[in-house]
């Protein structure tokens, strides 16, 4: 099989974001968002939104599956307060949840979670349960739900520690993956997002996290952000820090995905982190979703780049398939209970 594990519902129905409309304008106002209704999305919304995009490019690209979770740059845990983000990531995570349900053998849900900057994560624990119920295989973790401002504690802080124990009882991997930016210094997609990837590998590099959660299990989306280019640096770093080498202390608990946009980046990628912590994903359809003019095809067509290189079967098999089934043990439990 070919599995992407880093997709997103970005064609939603006009219905979803209305109601986030509605949400954002009572918050502004002073009212209670809680009077705010999302109109009923028939399953032919779903099936139109999906046949005709990501499904579409998915056949055509080769894949099968994809691990799919709401808009990441919608998430928005800065705007609003933590009621607001609860039922938002409910409304969201439901539709998620339709969408693999009347797709089993392409979709399998993934969902976000409510957050708030330098409040308790008891929402996010009972949202993440509830989508355990219903047969979610992933999460995408906020690690600065503030938007850009980074008002929280590092993911070392032990403010994160009651959401990373349900996730090791729960046998479920967390994308660190933020949302919006509301900071004008940092583009959404080309920054904040990059930002945070990197940012996040340091903060595990300084802690010891895993000492304590030896079973969690982190995804650190867009190509580790900067760390496989900087990879020297941050091995310096640790030896400077007493720590030990970041394939001992982090990566025996952390993967990159294969969301780089150009071959020399999936290059670089695969010969600095190696294949056995990386995991296929294209983001699609994501933050770029332009024709590269230089090789005619799709930036975020990340199969084409892998397609090129020369790896061994037993390579290729962990990159598209191993590997994310290693991670995700719930998807899994899925595909086996549907003979994949």
């Amino acid at each position: 099989m070919i599995i992407d594990c880093h997709g997103h519902y970005t064609t939603a129905s006009s219905k979803l974001q209305a109601f986030r409309d509605e949400q954002l304008q009572l918050f502004a106002a002073g009212k209670s968002t809680s009077v705010a209704q999302m109109s009923a999305i028939s399953d032919d919304e779903i099936v139109d939104s999906i046949e005709n995009n990501q499904l579409k490019l998915l056949k055509e690209r080769g894949g099968d599956l994809t691990i799919f979770s709401p808009k990441a740059s919608a998430m928005g845990q800065h705007q609003a307060d933590i009621a607001t983000s609860v039922r938002w990531a409910q409304a969201c995570n439901d539709l998620i949840h339709r969408v693999c349900e009347l797709f089993p053998e392409n979709f399998a849900p993934g969902c976000q979670l409510p957050q708030e900057a330098g409040q308790p994560l008891t929402d996010a624990v009972t949202e993440l349960r509830r989508c355990a119920d219903m047969g979610f295989v992933g999460v995408n973790l906020n690690p600065d739900p503030s938007g850009g401002h980074w008002a929280c504690k590092p993911l070392t802080d032990e403010s994160w520690f009651p959401l990373y124990e349900a996730l090791v009882e729960l046998d479920v991997p967390a994308m660190i993956h933020v949302s919006g930016s509301c900071n004008e210094c940092h583009h959404t997609t080309g920054a904040h997002y990059i930002n945070a990837d990197t940012s996040a590998f340091m903060q595990l590099i300084q802690g010891d996290l895993f000492a304590r959660f030896p079973d969690l299990r982190f995804i650190i989306p867009h190509g580790g952000g900067a760390a496989p280019y900087h990879w020297g640096r941050y091995r310096g770093l640790a030896q400077m820090l007493g720590k030990p080498e970041p394939s001992e202390h982090v990566m025996k608990n952390v993967y990159f995905d294969t969301c780089v946009y150009h071959k020399p980046g999936i290059e670089l990628l695969l010969s600095v982190v190696g294949v056995d912590n990386i995991l296929f994903g294209s983001e699609m359809l994501g933050a770029v979703k332009g024709i590269d003019p230089d090789t005619g095809n799709y930036f975020d067509d990340t199969k084409k780049y892998l397609d090129q290189l020369p790896l061994s079967e037993t390579d290729y098999h962990k990159l598209f398939e191993g590997n994310v089934r290693k991670v995700f043990p719930r998807l899994d439990n899925r595909l086996k209970a549907m003979n994949l």
